[in-house]
């Protein structure tokens, strides 16, 4: 699913150049359910945000699905995001004067999906994250667990081929977590790939494959 070749990311220049990635080379397949950590400032945000194709790398090649898109410009790389990947990050990202039910149908009115499948849609997946009763609670009015189901609900709307997680736990407690992290495992075993940045070692030893980063390189790619 994921191929990329010597991948490099830099900002700015001269005295204020930082290298964020440094010569990275990695496979993801299909199915892989790979937990990404290391210390803070060793470039896994800068890492999930060029697999997620919101950021580009500034050398290396990129292989999603078998395609380079390297030189994708911006409409090419909005459609990959919108139909391919998924995204849930650790604070939510919910619109505060929606429902539930409205935070996960929003992905697919911009995909255009008729009312009713969207309807249909938008409760399956809340009832798989054990949310269907709550489907008309604002953001508000639910738990951070509840939040983060509503979030990963809402990643899967379009059927991503891929999910992306930026420390889905960070901001729960343990026993959310752990809910979180058995929502995460049954996607897995249903034939979802994810790729998740994480501090939690629960997460990263359940983990198919764990990346571990240091200083803007591969430290470890088990």
């Amino acid at each position: 699913m994921i191929k990329m070749k010597n991948i490099e990311k830099i900002y700015g220049a001269g005295a204020a150049k930082v290298e964020a990635l440094r010569g990275i080379n990695l496979e993801i397949r299909k199915n892989e359910f790979v937990g990404l950590i290391g210390p803070s400032g060793s470039g896994k945000s800068t890492l999930m945000n060029i697999m997620g194709c919101l950021d580009v790398p500034s050398s290396g090649e990129y292989y999603f699905e078998e395609k380079n898109v390297k030189g994708f410009n911006h409409n090419q790389l909005a459609e990959i995001r919108n139909e391919k990947i998924g995204f849930v990050f650790q604070n939510f990202n919910l619109l505060p004067y929606a429902t539930a039910f409205e935070n996960v149908e929003i992905p697919m009115i911009f995909r255009g999906f008729r009312s009713k499948e969207r309807r249909n849609r938008t409760m399956e997946l809340l009832d798989a994250v054990e949310l269907a009763e709550r489907a008309h609670h604002k953001p508000r009015e639910l738990s951070g667990g509840e939040m983060q189901r509503v979030a990963i609900a809402r990643a899967l709307a379009n059927n991503p081929s891929l999910i992306l997680a930026d420390e889905p736990t960070g901001n729960l407690d343990t026993k959310s977590g752990d809910e979180i992290l058995a929502v995460f495992e049954e996607l897995w075993k249903k034939g979802h790939t994810l790729v998740v940045i994480t501090h939690n070692p629960h997460i990263s030893r359940r983990a198919q494959k764990v990346i571990r980063l240091k200083d803007g390189s591969i430290e470890n790619n088990g």
